[in-house]
């Protein structure tokens, strides 16, 4: 056993910036993932390098680029988040406190079902919190919610995955885009107009359908880091962009939808973490299934 003077005192909150920064290759986009200013950002993975003895990020022209020891570290970082998410997460279940925090993503509202877990169990503390597309994964892992309302696709490894409904799939477009105005489009209509890429293959393979039906590649767009950046593109005519059709949430005053047919649409989530027994991780699953079932949750 290593003797516990000897082993570097980890602060957990460091490594999750190292792993943002690392998912996110630009200092700049990982500080405003995590809500902080780009030089505190800068000072905390330097106080992290300070404790592992080793520089973990090169910056270059284009953000920042893992060094050897850096992508020695990721895997072993990401680990020791789940560990600890895990270990906080077991250890409430078993004191049984009252206490859950949903999370959920922009477009899905999760109201009725929060609503109705808080009737339920009016002395639990039932909290919701934002999250970007893309954190739903780490942030169940790492324990900073305890159930999700997502959309696919997602890692399902560790995780309990329930859909509760689909949203078909529109395309978004600039008011003076060729397509704008049409009753629907198709895939062969839009082969050649790039899509905006993200980081995550699961992501790209099905929100930009790559590669498509026939084989063929979808054309490279803007990498974005965020869905405003998305939208930017898409409005200043670099781009269209495939997104789930959200009755009554507006998205610019300047871009518009037209449904997209022959594609299979998005789908709606609840993702827990497997395993997790708790009793009111259980009774949100019930609430969620029986209300949120479609734009508005209404349950009807």
């Amino acid at each position: 056993m290593a003797d516990p003077a000897s082993v570097p005192d980890l602060d957990l909150r460091l490594v999750r910036y190292f792993t943002v920064v690392a998912g996110q290759r630009h200092f700049g986009r990982a500080a405003g993932a995590l809500h902080i200013t780009q030089p505190a950002l800068s000072r905390q993975i330097q106080r992290l390098e300070r404790v592992l003895g080793a520089r973990l990020f090169d910056r270059t022209p284009q953000g920042a680029r893992l060094t050897e020891a850096g992508e020695v570290f990721l895997p072993r970082a990401e680990g020791l988040l789940r560990a600890a998410g895990e270990a906080a997460a077991l250890t409430r279940a078993a004191a049984e406190p009252s206490r859950i925090t949903v999370g959920y993503i922009n477009g899905i509202f999760v109201t009725p079902a929060v609503r109705d877990l808080r009737r339920r169990f009016p002395d639990a503390d039932v909290r919701t919190l934002h999250l970007d597309w893309g954190e739903t994964r780490e942030a169940l892992l790492t324990g900073r919610v305890d159930a999700a309302v997502t959309r696919l696709p997602l890692a399902m490894e560790n995780l309990r995955v329930t859909v509760l409904y689909d949203e078909p799939r529109v395309l978004v477009v600039p008011l003076d885009h060729r397509l704008a105005g049409k009753e629907s489009v198709t895939l062969d209509d839009i082969a050649d107009e790039p899509l905006p890429r993200g980081k995550d293959p699961l992501w790209n393979a099905f929100w930009r359908v790559d590669p498509r039906p026939d084989g063929s590649p979808a054309p490279d767009g803007p990498l974005i880091g965020a869905v405003e950046d998305k939208f930017e593109h898409v409005a200043a005519g670099q781009a269209v962009a495939i997104v789930p059709l959200v009755p009554g949430t507006a998205i610019r005053p300047d871009l518009t939808t037209v449904p997209l047919h022959g594609v299979e649409p998005s789908q709606v989530v609840l993702a827990t973490r497997a395993g997790d027994g708790h009793r009111l991780t259980a009774a949100f699953r019930r609430s969620a299934e029986a209300l949120l079932n479609g734009p508005g949750g209404s349950g009807t």
